[in-house]
């Protein structure tokens, strides 16, 4: 029996505080005009000194529990994406499972920084497919505050705080248009690990770093390389641009997000954008974005929903679900 991964629960965390492009402004040479012109954020979310990328992930994750009418018990499996872990090891997805109350299966982190959550939905959805689990959460979640360097304007205006996460069900597959996980699409290419890097690591500095980047040339290889994994989920589906309902993007700037909807020719309203007020969350940002789309009513059962993002190494993938 062929299976299918189905989406059947998501809940997204964000820490309290809020730091605003004025407050930045006040201690950078930058404006909040600046800011908002180049990248299309207001403001970020901050997690708290005594907030760990675990403390998000749970939250996240106990919400998309109970939306899906599921505990931790429930669960096989836990897929942790995240490039700010609690520790060097164990996996921050370990301190999940101990808190859900998950006592079977495998729980791990995945490491592809801002495509991390589509590696993860991925690894899950193949294990799924498989039969090596039943049901299994998705999470991507991100403490990005504590690797900028926060005298760099050029990188530490982008980012934020964050978690969001899934729920996925085995479910026989039913036709074409049974509703699940369509297909997903990774890629990397370790040439371009100069552009977007953190510049310490246990095995480097033994020193966690800050993060360092090219901002021009991320964004031509982001327009690049998405516009081509776009182009790839849609021709293995036999889909067209016009048969989407909606675009999920990493919410990166803006201005990649227009660039991969002009190549699209998909209208501004039918893309998710929490960009403004969530900032770049890195892996957490397609979910968080996901959990509000779903939470207002936009994405609504029978959708078709694009999922793509590039980040650090370089990775990019994109994924096609119908809701």
């Amino acid at each position: 029996m062929s299976l299918r991964s189905q989406v059947v629960g998501c809940g997204g965390y964000l820490p309290e505080r809020i730091v605003t492009n004025e407050e930045l402004a006040r201690r950078l040479d930058t404006s909040d005009g600046w800011i908002r012109q180049r990248t299309g954020i207001g403001e970020r979310r901050i997690a708290a000194d005594s907030e760990l990328t675990s403390d998000l992930a749970y939250e996240a994750a106990s919400r998309a529990l109970q939306r899906a009418g599921m505990s931790g018990s429930d669960l096989d499996l836990i897929v942790l994406a995240t490039a700010t872990p609690d520790h060097t090891f164990p996996s921050t997805a370990v301190k999940v499972q101990a808190r859900l109350g998950m006592k079977r299966g495998a729980a791990f982190d995945v490491q592809a920084v801002c495509s991390g959550f589509i590696f993860a939905l991925a690894t899950a959805d193949n294990a799924l497919r498989l039969g090596q689990a039943r049901t299994a959460l998705v999470i991507g979640a991100e403490t990005f505050s504590r690797i900028l360097d926060w005298t760099d304007r050029g990188t530490c205006v982008l980012f934020g705080d964050g978690a969001g996460a899934v729920v996925l069900n085995a479910a026989p597959l039913e036709g074409p248009a049974a509703r699940g996980v369509l297909s997903t699409h990774l890629h990397s290419d370790g040439r371009l690990h100069d552009i977007l890097y953190v510049d310490g690591g246990p095995s480097l500095t033994g020193t966690t770093g800050h993060l360092r980047m090219e901002g021009r040339e991320v964004f031509r290889q982001a327009v690049q390389h998405l516009s081509e994994v776009v182009d790839e989920a849609l021709a293995a589906n036999g889909l067209q641009p016009s048969d989407l309902d909606w675009l999920v993007p990493h919410q990166a700037n803006t201005r990649i997000i227009d660039a991969v909807c002009r190549k699209l020719g998909l209208a501004p309203n039918k893309t998710v954008v929490t960009i403004e007020r969530h900032a770049n969350t890195s892996a957490a940002s397609i979910p968080l974005a996901l959990d509000e789309a779903v939470s207002d009513g936009r994405i609504r059962p029978g959708h078709l929903v694009l999922l793509e993002a590039l980040g650090g190494g370089l990775t990019w993938g994109a994924g096609i679900v119908r809701w």
